[in-house]
This record gives structure tokens, C-alpha cells and sequence, in this order.
């Protein structure tokens, strides 16, 4: 494993790339409020199954920086996309494998939607997760509203302030509450920890549950992707959907978001996962992308 540096879009990436450099692409994002180490042992599986396996700090995580002070320090899912995309460009990677969970998730549904040519095949947690914004303000079921508890939270000053001021504790207790049967210690969870002190990661995360629900403008410079979203876009590449079934913040099953994909499509369901699924069952995750990748190559 090696830890690299390259800039790409409005981005300096740092980012840990396992394999052979002549391997098969294959990117692996991470969600909030996660970091690179959720696929410290899925990394190692595809690599020695002939990946060349690239997994970014996402921006607002670890070394990864932007460039220029000027650059709104957005968490829109356009942004997410156009990283993605501006990754892959800067490592002249034409085409791979991509797979993510929450904010990583949505990057590679963005691009897998918008830019189909530039994928061999989908792993995605939670399924379809591109959001709908126009409808963002139409409330949910109880158990859901009060699982979101957090995004409310962001909305309000108190939100940043918490998040600035305790933001390792937040952090923890929502690792805690969304994978309630991870038995996470206190060194896996500071495995990460430093990754959420990046001076950008405040801004980036407020701006995040913010725009979705669409309280606070976008980054001009996205806004033609985010209008491509609006219209929900179907994904047509090979994909293979999962969600944990303990999962305690995306309480139901996402099996009903296969309507979204209109290529080959496998939902799956892992027994006692949570939310942070490539890092509570490594193996599965990577026999999930492994499979993602044969049935492209038989569509």
C-alpha cells in the first residue's frame, strides 16, 4: 500500500493505492463519517485479485485539500461526482470499477448516472442515493425523522458549533448508533479520528446537510451537474446494490431503488451489518465488486 498525492478538479487528493499499477481500475469511496481505513482489508482482497485499487480521502477528510481559498468548500453530490470524475481524469483512468457507501455512494451513483462511459461497474450501500432535493422537505416516518436527528442538528449554529467543539465524540456516538452491532474499539476508531481534523471538514459537512435539504446554495461551478439530478437519472451500468440490515441510520431496505437501475442489477443484504459496510464485512464487500465486475464483463 502506498499513500499518494495528486491534484485533480479543485483538489490536492491524498489518496492509498494497493496493487499493481497494470491492474484493473477500481475505486473505493468512503462515507461520513468515515475515512480511508473502511477498506483496509477489502483493498488487500482486490488487489490480489488484480486490482489496482484507489481509495481517496474524500475533500474535507484527511490530507486532501483544495486548492485555491476561493473554492467553495461545498458537500453537495455534485461536488462529490465531479471528484470523482476529476480523480479518474488526473490519474488518466478511462474507465473502472467504482464502489462507495453514503456520501461516497452518492459520488459513484453521480458518476455512474451521468457519465456511464466511465464505468465497468457499480457497488453501491444503500442502493440509489442520488437525492432528490425538490422533495427534501416532505417528512418522513418518526423512526426516520429522529434517525436524522443529526442533519437537523447542522442546520443550526449549534450544529456547527457541536460538531467544531466535540467532534469526536459526535462522531463516535454515531458510529455507535448506526452500526449498533460493530464491535468497534477505541483503537479502530482512532484509526480515523484524524481524519475528521482537517480544517476543511466543518465546512464541508454543514454545507452538506444544509444544500440537501436546500437551505444554503450550491457551488456555481457544479450546478449544471446538480441540475442533471433533478431528474433523478437512471443508472445503466452492472450493479450490485447492498444494505446492512442493522443498519441505524437508512432504516429500511433500499430494494425498492431498483427502479433506478435499469442495467443488470443484484440487491443484497447483509445479516448484522450497519452503516459502515466495506469495514464491518471486508470480505463480502470485495466478493460484492469482484461480482459486480464478472457480470459486466458477461452483460
Amino acid at each position: 500500500m502506498d499513500v499518494k498525492m495528486i491534484e485533480a478538479g479543485v483538489l490536492r487528493v491524498q489518496y492509498r493505492e494497493y496493487g499493481d499499477a497494470d491492474g484493473w481500475p477500481c475505486f473505493m469511496m468512503h462515507g461520513f463519517p468515515y475515512d480511508v481505513h473502511a477498506y483496509a482489508e477489502v483493498a488487500p482482497i482486490l488487489a490480489n485479485a488484480g486490482a489496482r485499487v484507489i481509495v481517496p480521502y474524500m475533500r474535507g477528510y484527511g490530507g486532501t485539500s483544495f486548492l485555491s481559498d476561493k473554492t467553495p468548500r461545498s458537500g453537495e453530490q455534485a461536488a462529490f461526482g465531479a471528484d470523482l470524475r476529476a480523480l479518474m481524469d488526473a490519474l488518466e483512468i478511462d474507465r473502472a470499477v467504482i464502489g462507495g457507501y453514503d456520501w461516497g455512494g452518492r459520488g459513484c451513483c453521480v458518476v455512474s448516472a451521468l457519465w456511464p462511459e466511465r464505468v465497468v461497474a457499480l457497488v453501491s450501500g444503500n442502493s440509489y442515493n442520488i437525492q432528490n432535493i425538490a422533495r427534501s422537505m416532505e417528512p418522513a416516518s418518526a423512526a426516520a425523522e429522529a434517525a436524522y436527528w443529526y442533519q437537523y442538528y447542522f442546520h443550526s449554529e449549534r450544529g456547527r458549533r457541536g460538531l467544531t467543539e466535540n467532534r469526536r465524540d459526535l462522531i463516535r456516538h454515531c458510529w455507535s448508533l448506526w452500526s449498533p452491532k460493530w464491535g468497534f474499539d477505541d483503537a479502530i476508531f482512532a484509526q480515523s479520528a484524524d481524519a475528521f481534523d482537517n480544517p476543511d471538514f466543518v465546512d464541508v459537512v454543514i454545507h452538506s446537510y444544509r444544500h440537501r435539504y436546500g437551505l444554503v446554495p450550491g457551488d456555481p461551478a457544479v450546478a449544471h451537474i446538480e441540475t442533471q439530478l433533478t431528474a433523478q437519472p437512471s443508472i445503466t451500468v452492472p450493479a450490485i446494490t447492498i444494505d446492512g440490515d442493522s443498519d441505524g441510520v437508512s432504516l429500511r431496505s433500499t430494494s425498492g431503488h431498483a427502479r433506478f437501475f435499469t442495467g443488470p442489477h443484484e440487491h443484497r443484504e447483509f445479516a448484522d451489518v450497519g452503516h459502515n459496510i466495506p469495514q464491518e464485512r471486508p470480505a463480502a464487500w470485495a466478493q460484492a465488486v469482484l461480482d459486480a465486475r464478472d457480470m459486466a464483463a458477461t452483460a
